[in-house]
């Protein structure tokens, strides 16, 4: 890397490092993309959360059916339990997901194994906290919010991309 500026923290030039983001196709980097993707879904669903737990609007949009009232799951005392509104720390969570994700390169689970790691264990904490949630709106609330339906099934599916590479850095580990 002589002569060329690096990309702090990742082992490679700033060049390497954008070509194997935007161009890479490892299935890391397809799971990273994902991981990418479903955060920004996740993100717009808890938009909208965090507007009505604020008071910025008034009315959350619910299917046609009795079993769902949003405004009551997100204005529940749960929702506000830990001081600010859960949908607005879950927005801010999924955000964060967004530089985890696309810190370092194709190989960074031999360059940089601890992210791999830290993200996969966010990904497991946020999936319970939201298998909590999911599980408190029929038992504790007795009706759904789709919006969180949708921020649930969002971090389900950031776990799920996120543990191979985490396994790959494990085993990486393991082998040195």
């Amino acid at each position: 890397m002589s002569g060329e500026q690096a990309a702090w923290g990742t082992g490679l030039s700033i060049e390497a490092l954008r070509n194997e983001l935007q161009s890479g196709h490892t299935p890391d980097l397809r799971r990273r993309r994902g991981i990418i993707g479903l955060s920004l879904v996740g993100m717009a669903s808890m938009a909208a959360v965090t507007l009505l737990q604020t008071g910025m609007v008034k009315h959350l949009r619910d299917p046609p059916l009795a079993s769902f009232d949003s405004d009551k799951v997100n204005s529940s005392d749960t929702a506000y339990a830990l001081g600010v509104p859960d949908g607005a720390l879950s927005l801010a969570s999924l955000a964060l997901n967004i530089p985890l994700a696309a810190f370092g390169g194709a190989f960074r689970f031999k360059r940089q194994p601890l992210v791999p790691l830290i993200a996969a264990g966010k990904a497991a904490a946020e999936a319970a906290a939201a298998g909590w949630y999911f599980y408190q709106m029929p038992t504790k609330e007795k009706k759904w919010c789709g919006y969180c339906i949708v921020g649930a099934a969002v971090n389900f599916g950031i776990l799920a991309l996120a543990v191979p590479e985490a396994v790959k850095t494990y085993r990486e580990w393991k082998r040195s």
